[in-house]
């Protein structure tokens, strides 16, 4: 069984080998041929999966060494692969969810004359991410996570030929070069203080450590993770992503990238755990995120921008959960599970949509979709009830946890994560309830297009509606499944641990709570978009409004601080260079230059300037003898 855990990464890769050389003879079966792959590594998956459902609930682990990768004097680096509970979950979730987005991406992409290389590019963010949960190692981890860079470069700039992808492509690939700089630093120090950077070792005598060390050790793995998640204040590439195809947002959104950040932290849980104030970083980044991404979600027009919002606001729920420690690493992961199925859900409703109106994304011009596309309405509107939490589906089962969890932090600090928490939920509430009456409600309120003609909605052909059934099955009974007899708790306690809080309120009143800012958030949203008719353009809107259209002026922060800081700064060295360095340097050389030259005139050639020259030396000397004898 261990050798299949190379396989699991070996396929997808295969799969992007073939395509990506294999050239234009496979134009036609190439997306079969990449769905192939990647149900293979499922497949692959699935068979692990039982292997470690067969061991005790201590030992399910598994370890293999590939070969030596770097043996260099007493260094060693190996490509070996660790699979436990926790990678596990992420395999089933990569390659099951990957799956199905390759197989909607079948029908999405049928009319795009690159469809081989996008495969390809599908294969390789597929291989790329399983590298980084399945890695036993920091070293392995930092290539697959370099590996999803490049591939997410790759898929975001898909459409090269529209300037707004390829900016938006080089946007995410240079933010997330700074969270890959905290984690090559975080790996730097790790060697310096345990001699090596496998996980074992590492986590094991993280407590020996002092705790300055671990502390700066943590920093840099949230600074990573803020990259790699979308979180504040590496977030603004997560909007611009958007320019990539529909089934690049699902992948991206759902349940692959976005998600590193959580497993790299609840990975490295020993450190964080000796580490308090990196702890509370963590915290502090997932709460001010969850709020942060949810208020730009609400003022979104663009049915993927405001998808992507919502994406950000889950994953600050999931930091959050994963800051709060041993009590909240198992309820981080049980909602990045579910967050998988009900996202990937939405954001390939949302590619449906755009498939039957002519490529329209702007939900001012939707309007009465349901009655043309009933199963994306069906599949769409599940996981809309999912991700608000309505009682019985997978949102209410994880994302409660999560508000509970961050009361039982206890004292001020739990009052204030959990009441961040549930004002989370009602801006949820509010702006997915927005999505839904402005898409699927209301009056028909298309327009014509580019070439002057009405859309013609209709539903999407079997290749698409299949994985978004599937996902719906599981953004309804995911959660529950995982909640019966807390069989998703006891099956991760083994790797993250879990710890009970005291929670100042009951379980019953958090719930309770939940429900009634549900209430009011789909009341809002129905008072504004469900009673009145939508305008097709955008009203000017409030302060806020405006602020959160341009994404709460994140792009104009890092243009003002960032951009013009750094030219400030450029500007300020190169004046110091020249004035300063170069100053003294080329005043010095002057100097001596004109003193030569001034001592050169002395010497003209002519005996007579030398004889008054010798004259005035000696005349010179027999007064200073005269003077020293009178003296």
């Amino acid at each position: 069984m261990e050798n299949l855990i190379g396989l699991l990464v070996v396929a997808p890769l295969l799969g992007a080998a073939v395509l990506l050389c294999g050239g234009r003879r496979l134009d036609r079966g190439g997306p079969w041929i990449g769905t192939l792959f990647a149900a293979v590594s499922f497949a692959i998956g699935v068979v692990l999966f039982a292997a470690l459902l067969g061991r005790d609930a201590d030992d399910r682990t598994l370890d293999a060494t590939a070969f030596s990768w770097v043996p260099v004097g007493g260094f060693r680096a190996d490509v070996g692969f660790h699979l436990d509970q926790l990678s596990m979950t992420f395999v089933l979730l990569i390659t099951g969810v990957g799956t199905l987005i390759h197989l909607y991406s079948v029908g999405y992409m049928a009319h795009d004359e690159r469809r081989r290389r996008f495969f390809g590019y599908l294969n390789l963010f597929l291989a790329a991410m399983l590298l980084l949960v399945v890695a036993d190692n920091y070293l392995l981890l930092y290539v697959g996570w370099e590996g999803v860079g490049l591939a997410s470069y790759l898929l975001i700039g898909f459409w090269q030929h529209k300037p707004s992808a390829a900016t938006a492509a080089k946007k995410a690939f240079l933010v997330n070069r700074v969270g890959d700089m905290g984690l090559s630093i975080a790996i730097m120090l790790m060697f310096t203080t345990f001699g090596t950077f496998a996980f074992g070792p590492v986590l094991e005598r993280a407590t020996e450590a002092g705790e300055g060390k671990l502390t700066a050790v943590g920093l840099m793995l949230l600074l990573a993770a803020c990259g790699k998640s979308a979180q504040v204040p590496l977030q603004s590439w997560l909007g611009d992503a958007m320019e990539g195809p529909t089934p690049v947002s699902a992948l991206i959104h759902a349940a692959t990238m976005v998600t590193a950040g959580v497993y790299l932290i609840t990975r490295s849980g020993a450190i964080f755990n000796a580490a308090p104030d990196a702890q509370t970083a963590v915290v502090t980044v997932g709460a001010v995120t969850l709020l942060f991404g949810a208020i730009v979600g609400c003022a979104k027009d663009d049915i993927k921008k405001a998808l992507a919002g919502s994406t950000m606001s889950q994953i600050g729920y999931m930091i959050l959960a994963a800051g709060l420690g041993p009590i909240g690493y198992v309820f981080a992961i049980m909602h990045l599970v579910t967050h998988g199925f009900f996202k990937a859900g939405l954001f390939l409703g949302a590619g449906s949509v755009m498939h039957g109106m002519n490529d329209e994304v702007d939900m001012r011009r939707y309007g009465g979709l349901r009655t043309y596309m009933p199963v994306t309405f069906v599949t769409f509107g599940l996981g809309y009830l999912a991700i608000i939490g309505f009682p019985g589906l997978s949102g209410f089962f994880s994302k409660d946890k999560i508000i509970e969890a961050a009361f039982a932090k206890g004292g001020t600090e739990g009052w204030i994560l959990g009441g961040a928490a549930l004002l989370g939920a009602a801006i949820t509430a509010y702006y997915m309830t927005r999505v839904m009456l402005m898409t699927f409600f209301g009056e028909k309120r298309w327009q014509p297009d580019a070439q002057g003609e009405l859309p013609h909605p209709h539903e999407s052909p079997r290749t698409m509606t299949i994985p978004m059934v599937v996902l719906a099955f599981g953004s309804v009974f995911a959660g529950g499944l995982f909640s019966i007899n807390d069989t998703f708790l006891k099956w991760l306690e083994p790797v993250t641990g879990h710890a009970e809080g005291h929670s100042p309120v009951s379980a019953l009143t958090v719930t309770a709570a939940t429900m009634v800012v549900l209430v009011i958030g789909v009341a809002i949203a129905w008072a504004q978009y469900g009673r009145r008719p939508v305008p097709v353009t955008a009203p000017r809107g409030s302060l806020l409004t405006r602020a959160a259209r341009r994404d709460l002026l994140q792009d104009d922060f890092n243009h003002v601080v960032l951009v013009r800081g750094g030219e400030h700064l450029t500007r300020s060295l190169v004046y110091v260079d020249h004035s300063l360095v170069d100053g003294v340097v080329n005043g010095t050389a002057a100097s001596v230059g004109g003193l030569s030259g001034r001592m050169r005139k002395l010497q003209n050639g002519y005996a007579r300037s030398y004889a008054v020259s010798m004259f005035g030396g000696a005349a010179v000397l027999i007064a200073a003898t005269l003077l020293m004898r009178a003296v």
